[in-house]
């Protein structure tokens, strides 16, 4: 009797039974190797808040960790939904566009009540990522040029609403819309309990749903799922639209935070969510991943940036060429991990 070959990738959580002519080290090491993929970036950050906390006496003040949290809270429901795409084995390039299109129809939208300034950006961002994955699961595209397509067109369609960027459309303080971005619970931030809701949903769909299971085996082997029953083409035209569905809506809480829809914001958080979904342990070649690993990463570039920024002598950029080297080697450590364990 043999098992199917995606099982493996469908359910990460259930160990691979041992070779009985493996050397006896061999188990032992392939499960670290696994804890080391699964929780490397969660004691690289331990270990960079310890740090931070004792370099700097402002970095653990109420303040700062609650400016810290508010700034992720965007970026880890973009890298929400690229989690799903990227367990498929896909990339999605059109999120930073499709964000700063969300944040300026919710703006537009607000005018006309809460309902709408929600709505408008899901509505379109999702059409986008339902086109993205059409596109690429129907015709057979590449997610790199469908998505780049996108960007470049959602872009385009932002700068058509704004008057090439000469008008912003702003919130009233005063509507029900603001306090989602501006209202606090318990002393945090709405957006980051709308955050935290959204991940614990995400992980339970990704690893307790069959789509779930579907998503995983799509990423670890097309063909296999393909075999074994699994609905290829339509998984994928859904992680699309979960990915432009999460834009949209960061977007949206993004103008609520800041009162308006700004037309420049965007630029370059694709590759900033792509960065903290491969830091958090999700392989870029699909089959391996999960959810908390992703806010993981979130949290560790933010605290890269905040460290840069407590400095105060280094300017921005040395942000992005931190962030890139330690991408490099996150990498790098994982291509190295997961040849090991094939051949243990």
């Amino acid at each position: 009797m043999t098992t199917d070959a995606g099982e493996a990738t469908m359910r990460e959580d259930v160990p691979t039974a041992q070779n009985t002519d493996d050397p006896p080290g061999a188990g032992r090491s392939e499960r670290l190797s696994a804890l080391a993929q699964q929780h490397g970036a969660l004691v690289t950050l331990v270990i960079a808040m310890a740090v931070a906390s004792l370099s700097f006496d402002t970095f653990l003040t109420g303040d700062n960790l609650e400016n810290m949290a508010l700034s992720s809270a965007f970026l880890a429901v973009v890298a929400l939904g690229m989690t799903f795409v990227i367990v498929t084995g896909g990339i999605d390039l059109s999120v930073g566009s499709l964000f700063a299109l969300g944040g300026v129809l919710a703006a537009w939208g607000s005018r006309y009540g809460t309902a709408v300034a929600l709505l408008l950006p899901l509505v379109v961002c999702g059409l986008v990522g339902l086109l993205n994955g059409l596109l690429i699961a129907r015709s057979g595209l590449a997610p790199f040029i469908v998505t780049l397509a996108s960007m470049l067109g959602a872009r385009g369609v932002l700068l058509a609403l704004t008057d090439e960027g000469s008008r912003t459309y702003l919130v009233d303080k005063g509507a029900f819309f603001a306090k989602l971005g501006q209202g606090s619970l318990l002393g945090v931030g709405v957006p980051v309990w709308i955050t935290l809701a959204l991940f614990v949903l995400g992980a339970a769909v990704l690893r307790r749903t069959r789509f779930g299971q579907y998503v995983y085996a799509v990423g670890g082997n097309e063909d296999a799922a393909a075999l074994m029953g699994a609905p290829v083409a339509r998984t994928k035209v859904a992680v699309y639209t979960v990915s432009g569905l999460c834009a949209g809506l960061a977007g949206a809480l993004n103008a609520a935070w800041l009162l308006s829809g700004v037309t420049i914001l965007g630029s370059g958080m694709e590759l900033e969510a792509i960065s903290a979904v491969v830091i958090g342990g999700t392989l870029l070649t699909g089959g391996f991943g999960f959810i908390s690993g992703s806010l993981v990463g979130v949290a560790l570039l933010k605290v890269i940036q905040n460290v840069i920024n407590q400095i105060g002598s280094l300017d921005s950029a040395y942000q992005q060429v931190v962030s890139g080297a330690f991408l490099a080697v996150v990498v790098i450590a994982q291509t190295w991990l997961g040849r090991r364990r094939r051949v243990l």
